[in-house]
């Protein structure tokens, strides 16, 4: 691992591991778009590739898949693809915070079902409100990554070890809770209809609309600000340019998946954007603003760059590790809920099947280096689209299941040696 020189004790060493957040881009200077264009090829050269891979395989998915099968790209698959999407990519996103570390959580999945269970249970057998019972379940979630996180952090314990014992014994949590071939009903009508209801058309198109003037405004303002300060800018045409690349991409998607697609228009209206959809969008602008403009984002890249280094400039590097497994086992609280909410029920098999193998998978084709200090919380949406799209293009196709797995294993397995020739080349340039 490339050792990197800490900053002071009263600020985060942003030198340190910072190059998958957005201040790694603050020590370059670019006058104009070309110059912006080949700062990124040098980027690229030094092994900083980011999401680009996954971009360009999710693109190569698409291309194949809408080719192979005339129904693909219709809106009523695009739809099915957002909602099958959404479990994974909100696990990725919380495993993001484990692998920025260099650590692993095995027991994310399984994780996720026993909160997704106990949430279930106190709605069905102790009559709590939705909002409660989801409060309960992030709850279980949280405290297991606490108990994960210490002893991992004050007991040194390897996350391997640790994370494996609690994938074997949380499985029992919801064999005892619902007993073996049973299953407890999700069928609340909010935490179920987050996969079978939409935003209404006119509310898809205010929301599209607050994040674009949202962005446009933060970003210019961010500009100018940078330039009032004569601190080092991007070109203002990059950054029109990078308002109206998000702005055509959000209102695209809004009109896109507002259309009627139900199978007979005249009858059914099934327009509007899956509600799964808000709610990881909600919760990538969070943890992107947590990764990138926070002391909290900055130590943890720091601590996933060079612990060592990090301890020396007064970073608390134990706290730091409890933090993240803290927020992992909450994200997969919360993927558990998203899961249920698509199956409709929760069983003893909940999250110990492939979830986590697809969430680590999407997170790693997403950018997130295995390494540690390296990722953001796009990448694991990218990468759960990925993820999701050969699945669903290959069930679209009728294709063998064991067509898909083998698949998205040479799909992890290429992102994994990326991450690998990645990492070899920055340490050969000293980034």
């Amino acid at each position: 691992m490339t050792t990197r020189s800490a900053g002071p004790a009263t600020d985060a060493p942003e030198s340190v591991g910072l190059a998958g957040s957005d201040f790694s881009g603050d020590t370059r200077t670019s006058a104009t778009i070309g110059d912006a264009f080949t700062d990124y090829l040098n980027r690229l050269r030094g092994g900083d590739m980011g999401s680009l891979p996954a971009l360009l395989g999710l693109v190569v998915l698409f291309t194949v898949f809408s080719l192979a099968h005339d129904k693909f790209l219709t809106t009523y698959n695009l739809a099915n693809l957002v909602v099958q999407a959404g479990s994974i990519c909100v696990l990725a996103m919380g495993l993001v915070f484990v692998l920025l570390l260099g650590e692993i959580d095995l027991s994310a999945g399984v994780a996720g079902g026993a909160s997704a269970t106990i949430t279930a249970l106190v709605m069905l057998d102790h009559g709590w409100t939705w909002w409660l019972a989801v409060l309960t379940g992030v709850g279980v979630g949280v405290l297991i990554g606490l108990v994960i996180g210490a002893l991992v952090a004050m007991l040194g314990i390897p996350s391997f070890v640790v994370t494996l014992a609690f994938f074997l014994a949380l499985q029992a949590v919801p064999l005892k809770l619902i007993g073996s071939g049973g299953s407890l009903r999700f069928n609340n009508e909010v935490l179920r209809g987050l996969s079978i209801k939409n935003v209404p058309v006119t509310a898809g198109w205010i929301a599209a609309v607050v994040i674009v003037v949202g962005f446009a405004a933060l970003t210019l303002w961010q500009h100018r600000s940078r330039v009032a300060k004569g601190l080092v800018h991007k070109p203002l045409s990059l950054v029109l340019l990078r308002i109206a690349l998000l702005s055509a991409i959000v209102l695209g998607l809004t009109a896109l998946l507002n259309q009627n697609r139900a199978v007979n228009p005249a009858i059914f209206n099934i327009s509007g954007i899956p509600w799964v959809a808000p709610v990881v969008i909600a919760l990538l602008l969070f943890w992107t603003f947590v990764l990138t403009r926070t002391r909290f984002g900055r130590h943890l890249y720091a601590v996933g760059g060079n612990a060592e280094a990090a301890r020396r400039a007064g970073i608390n590097v134990k706290r730091m590790k409890i933090a993240a497994f803290v927020i992992c086992s909450g994200m997969a609280a919360v993927s558990g809920i998203l899961a249920a909410s698509y199956t409709g029920k929760v069983s003893p098999g909940s999250g110990g099947g492939n979830e986590l193998l697809y969430a680590v998978g999407a997170a790693v084709i997403g950018g997130t280096s295995l390494f540690g200090g390296r990722g953001r919380a796009m990448d694991a949406v990218v990468g759960g689209l990925v993820i999701a799209t050969i699945p669903n293009g290959l069930g679209l196709l009728d294709q063998a299941s064991y067509i898909n797995f083998l698949v998205t294993g040479s799909v992890l397995l290429l992102a994994a040696s990326v991450d690998a020739v990645s990492r070899r080349r920055r340490s050969a340039s000293g980034v």
